[in-house]
């Protein structure tokens, strides 16, 4: 369960990971984007209200003064007004028609400028301003306000990308180390070493740290509760076999004193079954504190294999398709033929066959498979687990065998694969590690 919980938590922060960086890059330039776009409205609005307000106040107050001049008949020199002026914006004519005055931007011989105009008898009295630098300085504001507003989601955009970037990594660091811990390296650790940089804070955990931090605290501290646990148990069953086999063969010893018949037989075969309980107990201890080493040797495979088999004392069909000298430890590789096979005995049905095939380049396998029901899905999906057997009143699932194969094989680099056969049965394949060709033939 640790390691499914682990494994998920790896593909999670992976697919975080990858896009987050992204994700927090875009979200805030989306809203530097949004608030600069609101802040320039808002801004445009304001300094074009005043600017152009300034302007209309100062044209109403020339109309107001050509106005009082055309009462008096009086002239306007030195004011910019006009009667009836064909320039004069449609709107702005109706307005004044209805008898009412305003204001309005046009253009006057192809220049912008600002319109009053006011009911004077049955004609239009229109005054015009200048309203081109007006215009130009709006146009300039407008620039500057846009070329500050890319700027500010630039710089707010690069921002967000170097953050993002630094939690992404530091996420990064933590699913390499989950996926460390997933294959069995349990020493492993997010913590980062003194000065290293942004990833130090994972350091600090929950007491100090962000949630970054807080996960990979919580991960580390996972991982180190699953290596005390699972030491304990290493160290407890290691005991527990060492102290069991001396008095085991002391029994032994003594079971050989007994006068002949069932009883003694009886006997015998149960104290073998314990003692083969206790070396398989003390080899899987060995196996999982990592003490065990490969001797490796050169052998042909198809001899070697056909060794092994026939060792058994099991009828087993042993098919060589093609054979080549492999680098290998032939007590190991045995060890995990036997299990597999008498594995296939004890729970498949015949015929049991084991077929040698050294021509895929860099990959020779060995296949072992037999026409029973084959595999328990549980099986295929969690691979062997210990102290798990198909005997009535046990449970299912396959004991110390196959763990003790899967164990050895992971010693000597093999790939151990467990499958349905098409055509039924179980199959079980070893995928051993590339061999130089140069290798001497020593079988």
């Amino acid at each position: 369960m640790p390691g499914r919980l682990v494994a998920l938590g790896r593909r999670a922060v992976r697919r975080a990971a990858v896009s987050l960086r992204w994700k927090i890059a875009l979200t805030v330039t989306a809203v530097c984007c949004a608030v600069a776009a609101v802040l320039g409205v808002l801004v445009h609005n304001a300094v074009a209200r005043q600017t152009v307000g300034q302007v209309r106040k100062e044209t109403r107050a020339d109309l107001d003064i050509a106005l009082d001049l055309f009462e008096y008949g009086t002239s306007r020199e030195g004011i910019n007004s006009v009667l009836d002026p064909p320039q004069l914006p449609d709107p702005l004519r109706r307005l004044v028609r209805s008898g009412r005055q305003g204001s309005m931007v046009g253009t006057y011989h192809g220049h912008p400028v600002m319109w009053a105009a006011a009911p004077a008898g049955d004609q239009i009295m229109a005054v015009w301003s200048p309203y081109g630098n007006t215009s130009r300085s709006l146009e300039k504001f407008d620039t500057a306000i846009l070329g500050s507003a890319v700027l500010a989601a630039t710089a707010v955009a690069l921002a967000g990308l170097f953050l993002a970037h630094r939690i992404s990594r530091r996420l990064t660091r933590t699913a390499a180390v989950a996926r460390r811990i997933t294959a069995g390296d349990l020493d492993a650790r997010v913590g980062a070493p003194p000065g290293d940089g942004p990833d130090a804070s994972a350091r600090d955990g929950a007491s100090g740290g962000d949630e970054v931090a807080a996960v990979a605290a919580a991960l580390d501290s996972v991982a180190g509760s699953l290596q005390s646990r699972l030491q304990a148990e290493q160290r407890f069953t290691a005991d527990v076999a060492h102290e069991l086999r001396t008095p085991l063969t002391g029994i032994l010893a003594s079971a050989a004193l007994l006068p002949e018949g069932r009883p003694k037989e009886m006997i015998n075969d149960r104290l073998r079954a314990l003692h083969r309980l206790t070396e398989d107990l003390l080899e899987i201890s060995r196996l999982d504190s990592g003490a065990e080493h490969a001797d490796l040797g050169s052998y042909d495979l198809g001899t070697l294999v056909e060794r092994c088999v026939h060792a058994t004392g099991l009828d087993t069909e042993v098919r060589i398709v093609s054979s080549g000298v492999v680098e290998t430890d032939r007590r190991r590789l045995d060890r995990i033929l036997t299990n597999l096979v008498l594995n296939a005995h004890r729970h498949g049905r015949p015929p049991v066959v084991v077929t040698v095939d050294a021509a895929p380049p860099g990959a020779p396998t060995i296949e072992v498979r037999d026409h029973g029901p084959g595999y328990p899905d549980d099986l295929l999906r969690h691979g062997p687990r210990r102290f798990r057997t198909d005997a009535p009143g046990r449970g299912r699932g396959h004991g110390l065998g196959l763990t003790i194969a899967v164990g050895q094989a992971a010693v000597l680099g093999i790939d151990v694969r467990f499958s349905q056969a098409s055509d039924g049965g179980a199959r079980a394949t070893l995928r051993l590690p590339s061999t130089s060709p140069e290798h001497d033939h020593t079988p």
